[in-house]
């Protein structure tokens, strides 16, 4: 069964080679037969991946926003893997419901639809039920066997990951495939124990407690494999009628989805990773909800301020700080030509800057930022791929219910919460530690910096050592201008303490 497999995914994978050596201008019979023949191609990869299962169903959700990795002809086939799972009979589920709830399952409910599931997911269905005392639930359970199955998919796309970094150096140093699986995986481990989605659920509700027509559902019994929740109102956001919400409602879900999302990348760092049409509900009246939290993401610190300053640069109509900011998430490799790079944002970013929904899409502009990036031979950040995800499929989610929206309008507007909530963690007693453990680790107490600093301007020297300090690594310049803020704020803080211990 494992080498059945291991054959299956190599046939699909030389699928998308051979499709990729033509990639961006084809030859022979290709250019004779034009698109269609490239189009079919990508029929049977996107095929090969739905037969393989539901793990390759989600990389192929991933590869479809990685226009730098695969043809228009492979993303147009894979973005149809969000909707193309298949419905199994619910005898193939009970014996789940039986190892999980007993054989008593049924006990639970008033009524449970069998017949007919709610959604078919990659890794489990969803019916409609009732509790005893009438509220409406849902039951999620994981498809039989599944766990195992995508266990042996991990590691052999792990050694197809390796055979292609050994095999392509010059494919790998741009394209970190590897590191791309890694945070794949990780951010669906969840989706393979219903215990740990439960947990993301309840952080999750607690994080859009703060906007008004955002919820998410509660988790009322979790096992590894079952799942029972309060039931969201209304239908996917898909499925929505603009005409039947208000314009003001209509336009408040909209900005509270753009900027719950922008809080949880730039702020939280714990986000909805597969934010589809069809797990965003809505209902006229009612708060929108977020419902599948099996595939989440999480990034660093250091990369999350990264992309925010990616963002920053587009809102401000700067392709050049675009450049240099996506150059700096990522790495310029030895041969990276830096200047056509800035080129090609200085060219795009007029385009973004002021654009609705409706005017843009957001998969398009990442799509010539990716590709203008590798064509240059700038590695792109792999969390870019979850991340990317992310972002296109709430920007397509958000586009049936406000396409007039604009991206950057509302991020100019969470921007100073942001960067409110960024300072305030800067300035905590844990980074306080921190920066100073730095700082004393580095052989130089504050005090005595504080006292070459005083020193220094009582004898002029001042503008020397400034001048020393343009010399040092712009990542230098700014440790120390943080931990001058810190320090500052630090010996204000204090202040008060320290005249009460005076006057005593």
């Amino acid at each position: 069964m494992r080498e059945h497999r291991l054959w299956a995914l190599v046939a699909a994978l030389s699928r998308v080679v051979r499709s990729e050596l033509h990639h961006g201008g084809r030859s022979g019979d290709d250019a004779a037969e034009g698109p269609s023949r490239a189009q079919r191609r990508a029929r049977e990869v996107r095929l090969a991946f739905e037969r393989l299962g539901p793990f390759y169903i989600k990389v192929g959700q991933m590869l479809s926003t990685r226009p730098d990795f695969v043809s228009e002809e492979m993303i147009a086939e894979f973005r149809t893997l969000h909707d193309t799972v298949s419905v199994q009979p619910f005898s193939l589920f009970e014996p789940v419901l039986i190892a999980e709830l007993g054989s008593r399952w049924r006990g639970r409910f008033r009524t449970i639809d069998t017949s007919r599931p709610l959604g078919a997911a990659s890794l489990a269905q969803v019916y409609a039920a009732t509790q005893p005392d009438g509220r409406p639930v849902v039951v999620k359970i994981q498809r039989p066997g599944i766990v195992p199955l995508v266990t042996q998919d991990m590691a052999l796309l792990r050694r197809a990951a390796k055979l292609v970094t050994k095999a392509s150096p010059g494919f790998a140093e741009v394209i970190d495939v590897e590191a791309m699986l890694g945070l794949l995986f990780d951010a669906m481990r969840s989706e393979l124990d219903f215990t740990l989605e439960a947990r993301q659920m309840d952080r999750a509700r607690a994080d859009v407690a703060m906007f008004k027509h955002l919820d998410v559902p509660e988790v009322l019994l979790a096992t590894p494999r079952v799942m029972i929740q309060s039931r969201a109102p209304g239908q996917s956001i898909r499925d929505a009628n603009p005409a039947d919400f208000p314009d003001a409602e209509r336009l408040a879900i909209g900005r509270d989805l753009l900027a719950y999302m922008y809080r949880s990348y730039f702020t939280t760092k714990f986000f909805h990773a597969d934010p589809h049409p069809g797990n965003i509900f809505v209902h006229p009246g009612e708060k929108a909800s977020l419902i599948d939290w099996g595939m989440v993401g999480r990034i660093d610190r250091r990369t999350s301020q990264a992309i925010l300053l990616v963002l920053t640069n587009v809102a401000m109509n700067d392709g050049q700080g675009l450049a240099r900011a996506w150059t700096d998430l990522g790495r310029a490799t030895d041969g990276a030509d830096i200047a056509a790079f800035q080129n090609d944002m200085e060219a795009l970013v007029p385009h973004v800057a002021s654009a609705s929904l409706e005017e843009l899409n957001l998969g398009v502009t990442l799509t010539a930022i990716l590709k203008s990036a590798t064509k240059h031979r700038i590695r792109t950040n792999p969390a870019i791929a979850v991340l990317g995800k992310s972002f296109a499929n709430l920007e397509g989610s958000i586009r049936y219910l406000a396409p007039e929206l604009s991206i950057t309008d509302t991020f100019r507007d969470q921007l100073s919460d942001i960067m409110l909530d960024l300072l305030e963690d800067t300035v905590s007693e844990q980074q306080l530690a921190r920066t100073v453990l730095e700082l004393v680790s580095g052989g130089t107490s504050a005090i005595q910096q504080m006292q070459n600093i005083l020193r220094d301007l009582s004898s002029g020297r001042l503008h020397m050592r400034v001048t020393q300090i343009a010399r040092l690594s712009p990542a230098t310049q700014r440790r120390r201008m943080i931990l001058g803020a810190a320090l500052a704020f630090y010996l204000w803080r204090q202040r008060p303490q320290a005249l009460r211990a005076a006057e005593r």
